[in-house]
């Protein structure tokens, strides 16, 4: 079902777009066309006085706080990563009035204050961008789905590290969890 309308309590809530994972090549939109989406829509969210929320995944050093348990795909530890890996994108940081929610895990509601962010402002609907389609932001978007919160998602302002898995979300799992519509069409709403 595309979007057919935004709550006057929407938040954008952006996911992972920061130096490490946009590092990492994008499908089937390339990441700085993803980048540039979500700063359209940033501005916009910004300009109707709406909430910007920016989530970044960061893991302690020693990788203390990484996920436990076994996987049969191996996993990157945390010092391989480059030490500004966590930091939110140039593009999109420096904003006072935006808030940046840290996470540990692929979604961005467990273990991590977004839900209070979001209740405190009352926040009933919010709509997802970032990095990857079928990890941190299906997992945020399964998440507010059970939440309570209205669920939209910005099909042309994510991608992940397969075209395959990016459809798989917007194709089968998306349509279960709430509304999808183009960047264009979610500033055509916004008005």
């Amino acid at each position: 079902m595309p979007v057919t309308t935004l709550d006057p309590k929407t938040a954008l809530v952006v996911i992972d777009l920061q130096n490490g994972v946009t590092a990492l090549p994008g499908e089937p939109h390339a990441t700085p066309d993803v980048i540039s989406k979500t700063v359209e829509l940033a501005d916009a969210f910004r300009k109707h006085n709406l909430l910007v929320v920016l989530v970044r995944v960061s893991i302690a050093a020693d990788g203390a706080d990484w996920v436990p348990g076994r996987t049969e795909q191996p996993r990157r530890s945390a010092r391989q990563a480059q030490p500004d890996a966590d930091q939110i994108v140039d593009q999109l940081a420096g904003h006072a009035d935006d808030i940046v929610v840290t996470k540990r895990n692929w979604g961005a509601f467990h273990g991590t204050d977004l839900d209070l962010h979001l209740r405190r402002r009352g926040i009933t609907q919010i709509v997802l961008t970032g990095i990857a389609t079928s990890i941190g932001v299906e997992s945020t978007a399964r998440a507010a789905f059970e939440h309570g919160y209205h669920v939209t998602l910005a099909t042309d302002a994510m991608t992940d590290l397969s075209a395959d898995a990016h459809e798989h979300s917007l194709t089968r799992i998306f349509p279960r969890l709430g509304e999808t519509g183009t960047t264009a069409e979610i500033l055509a709403l916004l008005g």
